[in-house]
């Protein structure tokens, strides 16, 4: 990846997901090569996708709020990726082995995200509180 130009670029939890999204992608033409149902691939390829976009949206927002917002639904998407996973091995169209290196890539965004959601929402509850007491 090239030097970081953007904040979210400067984000552990937005490189880890464009690297599952390079993962993604080898899984999606193996997957295609196996034909495989198109279908829970198309959405790990979404959910996965969504992961990025959202932090990269969400950490443009000024509002913390807002901001937590997004990083929420980037983690419903990690979590969303995770159960596309589990669908393939269950229908017999990848093997636990293969998505091994998948899950501990969610599981490690999942946790880096709630991380920073906990703390944007901490952080915005002493600042409305503080903005509260001034204001009385």
């Amino acid at each position: 990846m090239q030097p970081a130009a953007f904040d979210h670029e400067k984000l552990d939890c937005y490189r880890l997901a464009i690297d599952l999204i390079g993962w993604v992608g080898i899984v999606l033409e193996d997957g295609h090569r196996r034909a495989a149902r198109p279908s829970a691939l198309k959405h790990l390829d979404e959910a996965s996708t969504s992961i990025a976009l959202n932090i990269a949206e969400g950490n443009g927002k000024r509002s913390l709020t807002d901001r937590a917002r997004y990083l929420d639904i980037a983690r419903g998407s990690a979590l969303e990726s995770a159960a596309c996973l589990d669908v393939l091995v269950a229908r017999n169209q990848l093997r636990l082995e293969e998505v091994r290196a998948g899950n501990d890539r969610l599981v490690r965004i999942v946790s880096m995200l709630t991380k920073l959601i906990e703390r944007l929402t901490s952080t915005s509850a002493s600042t409305s509180t503080s903005t509260t007491r001034r204001r009385l």
